[in-house]
């Protein structure tokens, strides 16, 4: 996002730039990529069966489930989801196409950002906060009809690829569109979501939002790395990597996590050095807009594509059973990927999150900018704690990407002792791991870089 002037509540988010991580970048690289090779190595040896099954494992929470699943606690987190998005929608209706709006704050960082801390902590988040979910069962209770069923069968065959090009419109709108601080644009992406997900929710049931709601999917990906799973309906508490295990293995899946990983790397990259001076010495681009928007539209298109594609080839060129297809494999092995997206927002965001979060909720309080405190949470003041200890802080990002990777190399080791046969169980995840260095190395260059 670009950055606001003096009086905005949006900060131009990101790492902060090699100023912020007074650490060496060789030898972040460096200690990383031993660290996946010691990993794969030590897998090889000892872990030469599977230990992450669905129908074992966990510890059944039958009295957490009666909690969870009565009426009462869904009543609340329903209710409280509903009133922050009339607030949010009452900000970007009535309130002043000015960056102290909450509006933005409530959209790009509570929303998209938010999301993740909140589905690692308490599981699929959007699923139960979802005000569109909410609106469906209202019409439903009006019309006597039943919100999990719709007019027509949601086709398998469309997977998750309708929350793979909504996941990409987002990224779109917030790091590459031109106007995304305006609010005009914002607020019509914002109703078209609501629309189209209105809409989807009657025609094919709940399933829609499970399937093809950008930030559910998003939000229930995350949600397979907390330690909160269910069998049965039976609330488990379990390994993170076990319930990681867990997710199916759909259409638009790889798409889905090549978007996530993708643009958070674009993100950095749209902030280094290298592109900046392309953007600022290439006449052509330098004095025409549109050539500007060509190229960021192109990069972030190459960078989500190429996460996808690497991916795909590194899964596709492993060992394989004579009848198992290789177009199968890389959705098999994509959960693999969400720890290291999960990595890569938490050394990307962190600070954005944590400070501008905290404006945000200031900001919350005026919705009209016209100096009121209807929260009473106006007179708070941003604690820059974090930005203050920039060596805790370069750690903690360093760490999350390296920490990310190697929960994503368990993931797959795992996942190919299922899948492959037992002469190509280590030489076939080769290529993988090829392609988890090549995501390591790319992204703490970035991550110094930016």
């Amino acid at each position: 996002m670009a950055s606001p002037t003096s009086e905005g509540s949006i900060l131009a988010h990101g790492i902060g730039g090699a100023k912020d991580l007074p650490i060496s970048p060789e030898l972040a690289i460096v200690g990383a990529v031993a660290a996946l090779t010691v990993s794969f190595v030590v897998l090889a040896v000892a872990w030469r069966t599977p230990r992450f099954e669905e129908r074992t494992g966990g510890i059944a929470l039958p009295a957490l489930t009666r909690i969870v699943d009565s009426l009462p606690y869904r009543v609340v987190l329903r209710a409280f989801g509903m009133a922050v998005f009339l607030w949010a929608a009452f900000a970007a209706v009535f309130g002043k196409d000015l960056l102290t709006n909450p509006f933005f704050g409530m959209f790009y960082v509570w929303w998209w950002v938010g999301l993740v801390p909140l589905s690692l902590l308490l599981g699929p988040a959007w699923k139960m906060l979802s005000p569109v979910r909410t609106i469906n069962l209202l019409f439903a209770k009006v019309s006597g009809g039943e919100p999990g069923t719709g007019l027509f069968t949601y086709p398998e065959r469309l997977g998750h690829w309708p929350a793979a090009f909504g996941l990409y419109a987002f990224v779109w709108l917030e790091l590459v569109y031109p106007y995304s601080t305006e609010l005009g644009p914002v607020r019509l992406w914002f109703a078209v979501y609501v629309g189209v997900m209105l809409v989807g929710g009657a025609l094919f049931g709940t399933v829609f939002y499970e399937r093809a709601d950008p930030f559910e999917v998003y939000s229930s990906l995350v949600a397979k790395l907390s330690v909160w799973g269910r069998r049965d309906g039976v609330v488990l508490l379990r390994s993170p990597l076990g319930n990681l295990d867990t997710v199916t293995p759909r259409p638009g899946l790889v798409a889905v996590v090549a978007v996530l990983f993708g643009s958070t790397a674009f993100d950095s990259f749209k902030d280094s050095s290298h592109w900046v001076r392309f953007i600022q010495t290439t006449p052509v681009v330098r004095d025409h807009t549109w050539a500007n928007q060509v190229a960021n539209n192109t990069a972030l298109l190459v960078f989500c594509a190429g996460v996808g594609l690497i991916f795909w080839v590194g899964t596709a060129a492993t060992g394989v059973e004579p009848e198992m297809r290789r177009r199968d494999l890389p959705r098999l092995f994509a959960h693999s990927v969400v720890p290291i997206i999960v990595g890569y927002i938490i050394a990307h965001y962190l600070s954005y999150l944590v400070e501008v979060g905290q404006d945000t909720l200031i900001r919350a309080s005026d919705p009209l900018s016209d100096g009121s405190n209807y929260l009473g949470t106006g007179n708070l003041t941003v604690d820059y704690w974090l930005s203050y200890h920039p060596t805790l802080l370069a750690n903690t990002k360093v760490l999350a990407v390296v920490g990310g990777h190697v929960l994503g190399v368990i993931s797959a080791h795992d996942r190919a002792i299922k899948l492959l046969p037992k002469q190509h169980q280590i030489t076939g995840q080769l290529p993988l791991l090829v392609a988890m260095v090549a995501f390591t190395v790319g992204g703490l260059y970035l991550l110094f870089a930016a």
